[in-house]
């Protein structure tokens, strides 16, 4: 079982890694479940991702209720966290992002966003899209703020790896930290891939079987990208003397 400390010091770089890569930007967040208590999560307090240092990393419950708010603010969506792990015991680390070529995805009607390569092997034939609408009507500012909305996305979810919100960003989860920052990473440049391909004309989609076998592949990869990652980020994101 991986200690406290270390976890949180990938969750750390999880959050720079996803600044560095153009996941996230002031907005946006990644959590990873407690690794001694399943009932619990970890996650910052309300902060930009690049900024987020151990100190910042508080513990909650499911609820999204913090066990010690230490008169922090906390992020609005945090019940997005604490819904998916209830609903998903295979989830070890969710990522919530407005990612930039994934948003046009959840508000066009008719082109999902489905893989078009190996490394996007992850979107399978097509990603959910959550409605909030559907959930909550059409009078709200989109987002997860309580944890009937938070339940009600992990629903969407199902048994996937990504879900879009219309109008909003995704969420991606992943099985460790690192896992769930492979995932929302290459979920971003699939997009922008994806759009590429179809100003190009017809697109040749993977198969189920094909993007399957990929994401198989990928999940044993992931080290590789994760140390090169966070390398860098920790460069450019380095205080200036």
């Amino acid at each position: 079982m991986p200690d406290a400390a270390r976890v949180i010091d990938e969750l750390v770089a999880a959050n720079h890694i996803l600044f560095d890569q153009g996941v996230v930007d002031g907005f946006g967040h990644v959590s990873v479940r407690h690794p001694t208590n399943g009932d619990r999560f970890l996650l910052a307090r309300s902060i930009a991702p690049a900024l987020v240092t151990a100190g910042d990393i508080m513990e909650f419950e499911l609820d999204g209720n913090p066990l010690d708010a230490g008169g922090h603010a906390l992020y609005l969506e945090r019940f997005i966290h604490g819904e998916i792990y209830r609903a998903r015991p295979d989830a070890g680390a969710v990522v919530h992002s407005h990612s930039p070529s994934v948003v046009p995805f959840s508000v066009a009607k008719d082109v999902p966003l489905r893989a078009v390569w190996h490394l996007g092997g992850i979107l399978g034939e097509g990603c959910p899209v959550f409605e909030i609408r559907e959930v909550a009507g059409p009078g709200t500012d989109l987002l997860i703020r309580n944890r009937a909305l938070g339940a009600a996305l992990a629903k969407s979810l199902g048994p996937g790896t990504v879900v879009l919100m219309r109008g909003h960003g995704c969420t991606v989860v992943g099985s460790t930290v690192r896992h769930a920052v492979f995932n929302a990473i290459y979920t971003e440049i699939s997009a922008a891939l994806q759009a590429e391909a179809i100003r190009l004309g017809a697109v040749i989609y993977l198969t189920r079987e094909e993007a399957e076998a990929a994401a198989a592949c990928n999940a044993a990869q992931i080290d590789r990208s994760w140390e090169l990652w966070k390398m860098r980020a920790e460069r450019r994101l380095q205080p200036q003397t």
